[in-house]
């Protein structure tokens, strides 16, 4: 098999992790359709906000491990196995980037023989790019699960970004999903490492870690994820967390996403990525995410509008007056709107929400919340 079939085989299989390529709105495919027809190039949005498009592929299809949620596992036929040796990914990746300037290089695997093994082939990969080639750019480098703290070590000190998929919220839920993985020693002792890694090296500083949740594969609240995702934020000071959703008929049978049916799984997800925007850019407090019964975020409305209906005594806001974080918690408006009526009110008088530039169905919504005289 020549390399560009190759690279057309693990792209396409690289479809299933997409910790680097997550859009936030709903509907928006890009991350699974590719850009110009070309799957292995994908638009992306990077921790910073920056965007562009980056090469993202597997360097091997083949895999050890069980995970029921991957069509890699080992046993299944989802799949055809190959590998890209390290300097046939090199290659492949600066030819793309000589035709047209990309972000950068995405690069994971499946488990070949063991997490080490495959960490050996992977920092390969960077080794190649940064010493033989002199190719400086952004690599974004997936740590497989139960890698050696030398290996994390290694790896860090080549790219500019490193991921581990946390998969789930706890141990619990991750032994539904794989009875070779240890949630404890195997996903979060490498988190843990990269942060401490990172801190410890103030020439390391520029290094991201990134990490990513499965939803919907085993038996998981929203509630859960949000308050993990909390203490990745503050505790392990985590660059930016992403959210996949389970793509049923592609994982074991046996496990618990693939036994139930109906359910928004992409709706799901993206009500995760509200909420993780709350999080990061809005000031929401754990306390401030509120869920159903079942502990799942609404389907039906976004997590801030929940907020708003479950708080009227907050509204209506004086937009002349509010303070920003006040402002931040009215529905149809966002941090760029915020910042537009600080800068407007410091100048002249503000009448309406119209005044900057908010229009139609965000303008309307807006206004339930706010008044101006």
């Amino acid at each position: 098999m020549d390399s560009q079939k190759k690279l057309e085989l693990l792209a396409d299989a690289g479809r299933y992790d997409l910790a680097c390529a997550c859009g936030t709105e709903k509907g928006d495919d890009r991350r699974k359709r590719g850009a110009e027809n070309q799957a292995w190039l994908y638009p992306v949005t990077l921790p910073n906000g920056g965007s562009g498009i980056m090469l993202k592929t597997l360097l091997s299809s083949s895999c050890a491990g069980d995970c029921g949620y991957c069509p890699l596992r080992a046993g299944s036929d989802a799949v055809r196995r190959c590998t890209l040796g390290a300097d046939e990914l090199a290659r492949l990746f600066l030819e793309y980037n000589r035709r047209r300037r990309l972000l950068g290089l995405f690069v994971s695997s499946g488990v070949i023989r063991d997490p080490d093994h495959t960490m050996e082939r992977l920092i390969g990969v960077a080794k190649v790019l940064r010493r033989k080639y002199a190719y400086y750019g952004y690599i974004h480098l997936k740590v497989i699960p139960g890698a050696s703290d030398a290996a994390i070590e290694e790896a860090i000190s080549l790219v500019n970004a490193v991921s581990v998929n946390i998969e789930t919220p706890n141990a619990a839920h991750c032994a539904r999903l794989s009875s070779r993985k240890n949630w404890r020693t195997d996903i979060m002792r490498p988190i843990e490492t990269i942060h401490r890694s990172i801190l410890s090296q103030k020439s390391r500083k520029r290094v991201k870690q990134t990490t990513q949740f499965v939803v919907g594969a085993a038996d998981e609240s929203d509630r859960e994820i949000v308050g993990k995702s909390f203490e990745l934020y503050n505790r392990l000071e985590m660059q930016r967390i992403y959210f996949s959703a389970y793509q049923k008929g592609a994982g074991d049978p046996r496990i618990p996403g693939e036994a139930r049916r109906g359910g928004d799984l992409l709706t799901r997800e993206h009500r995760l990525y509200q909420s993780d925007f709350l999080i990061r850019r809005y000031g929401f407090g754990e306390k401030d995410i509120l869920f159903g019964k079942d502990g799942n975020l609404s389907l039906a409305n976004d997590p801030k509008q929940c907020w708003a209906d479950a708080n009227p005594g907050f509204f209506p806001l004086h937009a002349r007056k509010a303070e920003r974080w006040q402002l931040l918690r009215v529905p149809g408006i966002g941090p760029t709107t915020v910042e537009r009526i600080l800068k407007f009110r410091r100048e002249t008088t503000l009448r309406d929400i119209t005044d900057v530039g908010v229009k139609g169905k965000r303008a309307n919504l807006a206004a339930k919340y706010l008044e101006f005289s």
